[in-house]
């Protein structure tokens, strides 16, 4: 792999894991596991509490892993799932724009799962 793509990959895992983290501390940090329980909860899924606090964690420390190059592509397949399920409980209902003509869409949601499918098969185990 060139210096280029190595730069360029490199950055891009990073930057997913910053934004990621981000998101992930900020709910931790500002009591919002507990309201995102309890949404879930009243959408029907058991436990909603537990899952938010898994959610919230494996956002957390799922960070660590792409910003270490460690497990990039099942911490990136995890992600994907959180995000897909995200579209398809709340954002999708609510259309396609996060801002501007709408309001918490699917759009970023969107962007996140393409960027991160494209990190997980960059990083896919090859067989030798």
């Amino acid at each position: 792999m060139s210096l280029q793509q190595i730069f360029g990959w490199g950055t891009l895992r990073l930057a997913l894991a910053g934004l990621i983290g981000a998101h992930g501390w900020h709910r931790a940090l500002t009591g919002g596991v507990e309201p995102f329980g309890q949404w879930l909860d009243n959408q029907g899924w058991p436990m909603g509490v537990l899952i938010a606090v898994a959610i919230t964690a494996f956002e957390i420390i799922g960070t660590l892993f792409l910003a270490l190059n460690r497990y990039v592509t099942l911490v990136c397949l995890g992600y994907v799932g959180i995000y897909a399920t995200g579209i398809a409980i709340l954002h999708a209902k609510v259309g396609w724009f996060v801002v501007g003509p709408g309001r918490n869409g699917a759009e970023f949601s969107a962007l996140l799962i393409l960027v991160l499918l494209s990190v997980a098969v960059h990083h896919w185990p090859s067989r030798r």
